[in-house]
C-alpha cells in the first residue's frame, strides 16, 4: 500500500508498536504523542490517513479531529478506542471520522480497516479524475470550473454554440475568454473549418484594415503582390477578434459594414467580396463606458452584442481554484520531468485564499514556478511567491490573533476564553478544566470581559 499514515498515540510503548507493524503497509510513517502535534503535521505535511487515540494528556484524539476535519475534511482519520469508550468512538464518527477500532487492537481488523478507508479514498480520486476526463473529452474541453458562477456562463455558452449568433465575450485579463471562442467554434456547425484567432491590439493600427480584409497589388507601398485577408481565411468558419475594443473609430466603421452585409472590400480594390463566416469578439474594457465616452462606435456596440458571455474573476469563484491547479500540476510536472503529487494543506488554503488578481493566468505562472522550485513530492506554502502569502493566514488560528505583539494581557486572556469555548462547544466545565480554572472563575472573567456565549459560538444552520 503507498502513501504516508500519521500515527498519534501518547502510548509510547503502543505507539512503537503501531509504527513497526505499519511499516509493512505504509512508504512512510510519522508518530507524535498529542493531538496538538497531530494538528499541526496534518496542517504542515500531506497524509494519505491518520491514525489516532482518543484520550491523550494535552489535546484529545476527539479535539484534534475536529480541527483536522474543519480545515481538511477529505483526509481519512481512524479512531483507536477502549472498550469502555465505544460511545466517544460513535460521536468521533459524527464528526467526520472514517471508522474506529476498539483497543487492544486486533492487527488483522487493523490491516483491514486501513485498507477499506484508503480504498475508499482511492475510489474518491479516481472519481475525480474520471470527472476531469469526462470534461476534458467534452466539447468545452480546457475549461474548468465547478463554481455555479462558472457554471452559468458555460451554459449559456453551450446554448448559444450552435447557433449563428454574433457573441460577445467580456472579462477581465487573464479569465480565459479566448477558450470560450475556441469551444464556441468547436460546438458550432462551422467546426469542420477553420478558427481564425487576431488579436487587434497586436496590429498595426495602418495595418489592421489589410490584415482583416486583404489588399490589391500596388495597394500601398511595400504591397508587391495581392493578398487576401483574414476574413476570406475564415469563410465558412469562424473569426475571432480579441481586444475589440482596442480598434479606432475609423476602422470600426469598415468592420460594422463586414458584420451587416457580411461583404468586404479589399484596400485598393474595388468590388465587394461576399463573406460566410461567423464572428466571435472579446474584450478586457467595458464597452458601454467605451460608447458613453465616444471611443466606441453605439451601433457596432449592438451588433457585437447579440449575445453577451461573462467570465467571472478567478477571486468571484475561488472553488475552482483547487480543480485549476490541480490542471496545471498535471501539465507541468510532465514538461518538467517532476514527480510531485500534489499541494500540502496549507499550501491548497493559501492559494484559495489568495484574490488572484491576474485571474486564471497568475494561477498557472504560479504553479508553474512551484513545481520548478519544489524540491519534495508535495508544493508547500514555502515554494509560493510572497505576494501570494501576502494577507494568508490559517484560518480560525490563535497565533494568528497574536502574531504581531501589542495585545494587553486583558486581550490575550479574552482570547484565551473565546477559543477555548468554541473548542468545547460552549461547554463550561470542559473549558474551565482545559484553562485549568474553577467553573466559578470562568464565569467570573466571562462578565469582566463581557463575553456572551451566544455570540461566541456559531449558530446551527437547519
Amino acid at each position: 500500500m503507498k502513501g504516508k499514515i500519521l500515527i498519534v498515540d501518547d502510548d509510547t510503548a503502543h505507539l512503537s508498536m503501531l509504527e513497526t507493524l505499519l511499516k509493512s503497509l505504509f512508504q512512510s510513517t510519522e508518530c507524535v504523542t498529542d493531538g496538538e502535534d497531530a494538528i499541526r503535521e496534518a496542517r504542515e505535511n500531506p497524509y494519505d490517513l491518520i491514525l489516532m487515540d482518543v484520550r491523550m494528556a494535552n489535546v484529545s484524539g476527539m479535539e484534534a479531529l475536529r480541527e483536522i476535519k474543519a480545515f481538511n475534511p477529505s483526509i481519512p482519520i481512524i479512531i483507536m478506542t477502549a472498550y469502555s469508550s465505544v460511545d466517544k468512538a460513535v460521536e468521533a464518527m459524527r464528526m467526520g471520522a472514517d471508522d474506529y477500532l476498539t483497543k487492544p487492537l486486533n492487527f488483522e481488523e487493523l490491516k483491514l480497516s486501513v485498507e477499506r478507508v484508503t480504498r475508499h479514498l482511492e475510489l474518491s480520486l479516481e472519481n475525480t479524475q474520471l470527472k476531469e476526463q469526462l470534461l476534458s473529452e467534452s466539447n468545452f474541453s480546457g475549461i474548468i470550473g465547478s463554481s455555479p458562477a462558472m457554471q452559468a456562463v458555460i451554459n449559456t455558452a453551450k446554448i448559444a454554440a450552435p447557433t449563428g449568433a454574433t457573441i460577445l465575450i467580456t472579462g477581465e485579463s487573464g479569465t480565459g475568454k479566448e477558450l470560450f471562442a475556441k469551444a464556441l467554434h468547436n460546438n458550432s456547425n462551422r467546426k469542420q473549418n477553420r478558427l481564425v484567432s487576431v488579436n487587434c491590439a497586436a496590429i498595426n493600427e495602418t495595418l489592421l484594415e489589410s490584415e482583416l480584409f486583404g489588399h490589391e497589388k500596388g495597394a500601398f507601398t511595400g504591397a508587391d503582390k495581392r493578398r487576401d485577408g483574414l476574413f476570406l481565411a475564415a469563410d465558412k468558419g469562424t473569426i475571432f477578434l480579441d481586444e475589440i475594443g482596442e480598434i479606432p473609430l475609423s476602422m470600426q466603421v469598415k468592420l460594422l459594414r463586414a458584420i451587416q452585409e457580411r461583404e468586404i472590400q479589399k484596400v485598393g480594390g474595388d468590388k465587394t467580396i461576399k463573406i460566410d463566416v461567423r464572428i466571435i469578439v472579446a474584450t478586457n474594457r467595458c464597452l458601454e463606458e467605451e460608447v458613453k465616452k465616444g471611443r466606441f462606435r453605439e451601433d457596432l456596440f449592438y451588433r457585437l452584442n447579440v449575445i453577451n458571455i461573462t467570465v467571472p474573476p478567478l477571486r468571484d469563484r475561488a472553488d475552482d481554484v483547487p480543480l485549476l491547479a490541480q490542471r496545471f500540476l498535471n501539465k507541468y510536472t510532465n514538461e518538467n520531468n517532476k514527480m510531485i503529487k500534489g499541494f500540502t494543506p496549507m499550501a491548497m488554503d493559501a492559494l484559495t485564499n489568495y484574490d488572484w488578481p491576474g485571474n486564471v493566468r497568475e494561477l498557472e505562472n504560479v504553479i508553474e514556478r512551484a513545481i520548478i522550485l519544489c524540491l519534495g513530492q508535495y508544493i508547500s506554502e514555502k515554494d509560493l511567491p510572497l505576494n501570494v502569502l501576502k494577507d494568508y493566514e490559517p484560518e480560525n488560528s490563535v497565533e494568528s490573533q497574536l502574531s504581531g505583539g501589542g495585545k494587553t494581557l486583558d486581550e490575550i486572556e479574552s482570547i484565551a476564553l473565546i477559543e477555548t469555548l468554541k473548542q468545547t462547544k460552549g461547554n463550561k466545565t470542559e473549558a474551565a478544566k482545559i484553562l485549568n480554572i474553577t467553573r466559578t472563575t470562568l464565569n467570573n472573567k466571562l462578565k469582566r470581559h463581557h463575553l456572551d456565549l451566544e455570540k461566541i459560538l456559531p449558530k446551527e444552520v437547519d
